[in-house]
């Protein structure tokens, strides 16, 4: 027999067995077959048939597959499961920021000029330094503000180093510019570098004042120089009797200025310059507000304070002065941060970004740990 025909007589026997021969319903006893459970109910379809085939193949005791065995009387039947609830609406996307500053906002390079391109900043600037018996932490950051709008970061940074042996000077200077093309950030940048060239070709004198104790020395030289840096950035020649602008609206930025004696034996520091900002102290976990009151008729701002064991100076652009001075939990923050040991240069940089709300704009910030 023919392999074909071997396949045949075993379709027909299973359809023999299955339905039996004579469509009575019964095959003999001796065949195997099961007697027919009569009748059913279900529609004659395709996949009845199949289902009926499959069931009635199935050896007792088995489940045909893709069966549902029946619920067990001991058992309860387990209720459906509840449908899912309906996903919340989507939120809706904020819009472009106003003083929020935002968790992750869109960052947006400023826009260059190919003619210019010596006036593009970059986002963050970190600097620090460890001499004697001070540490440097330095730090300038673009806001969100100016972030999400593309614009560039107006504050800027500049530490510096004067000098050597007794005679080291370390000076950081932090300008902020002011709106419109007299305060872009090239005039901040220019402020921070003019000053400072004007007290580094003065450091031999300024660090033996600094070492006598001549304060009022220090006030009138440091008040010569800020003016004579203000006068190169607004395209004067300096002079040397150059009085510092008398208003704030005549800066071309706001130049603030901490100048640090290397020298061990000499804990003097100076703060000086013009226009807003911060200078602060750090003293067992609470901020001293240390900005001096400005005289009558003029913008030029001095402060000598003698650095003391275990505290923090802090000099900072209004952009972090402001919420320090307003927000008292991000003070408390900040305090937590700043306090004790001085921090790594990422940690000081961690801590300059914690978020205070309503206030995005840029922020620089100059930490000294006096120890």
């Amino acid at each position: 027999m023919t392999d074909q025909g071997a396949r045949r007589g075993q379709e027909d026997k299973w359809w023999r067995q299955l339905y039996g021969d004579g469509g009575d319903g019964e095959v003999g006893a001796d065949s195997g077959a099961v007697r027919d459970a009569g009748a059913c109910a279900a529609a004659d379809s395709l996949d009845e048939r199949v289902n009926s085939a499959l069931r009635t193949l199935t050896p007792p005791g088995r489940r045909a597959p893709g069966s549902t065995p029946p619920p067990s009387s001991s058992s309860p039947v387990p209720a459906p499961p509840p449908s899912p609830a309906p996903e919340p609406a989507p939120e809706p996307e904020p819009g472009p920021p106003s003083d929020v500053p935002l968790a992750h906002p869109p960052v947006a390079l400023p826009a260059a000029d190919p003619e210019a391109l010596d006036d593009l900043v970059p986002d963050t600037e970190l600097d620090g330094a460890a001499y004697g018996c001070l540490t440097l932490r330095a730090v300038s950051l673009r806001g969100d503000r100016a972030r999400y709008h593309g614009e560039a970061r107006r504050d800027a940074l500049l530490t510096a180093r004067f000098g050597s042996g007794r005679d080291t000077l370390l000076l950081v200077a932090v300008a902020t510019g002011r709106p419109g093309p007299e305060g872009s950030p090239r005039a901040a940048r220019d402020a921070c570098a003019r000053i400072a060239a004007a007290v580094g070709r003065s450091g031999t004198r300024l660090a033996e004042d600094l070492r006598g104790g001549r304060r009022d020395a220090l006030r009138s030289g440091l008040r010569r120089l800020t003016a004579r840096g203000y006068g190169t950035v607004r395209g004067r020649a300096p002079e040397p009797a150059a009085e510092p602008p008398a208003a704030a609206e005549d800066h071309p930025a706001a130049v603030r200025c901490l100048l640090l004696p290397a020298d061990p034996d000499c804990r003097t520091r100076v703060f000086f310059g013009a226009g807003a900002g911060g200078f602060f102290r750090l003293c067992d976990g609470a901020w001293q507000d240390l900005e001096p009151a400005v005289p009558q008729g003029e913008a030029f701002l001095f402060r000598p304070v003698d650095g003391r064991a275990g505290d923090t100076l802090l000099m900072c652009s209004a952009g972090l002065a402001r919420p320090l001075r307003a927000d008292t939990t991000y003070a408390d923050r900040l305090a937590l941060r700043w306090g004790g040991e001085p921090p790594a240069l990422s940690a000081f940089l961690s801590a300059a970004q914690l978020p205070s709300a309503g206030h995005a704009g840029d922020r620089t910030a100059v930490g000294v740990w006096e120890s």
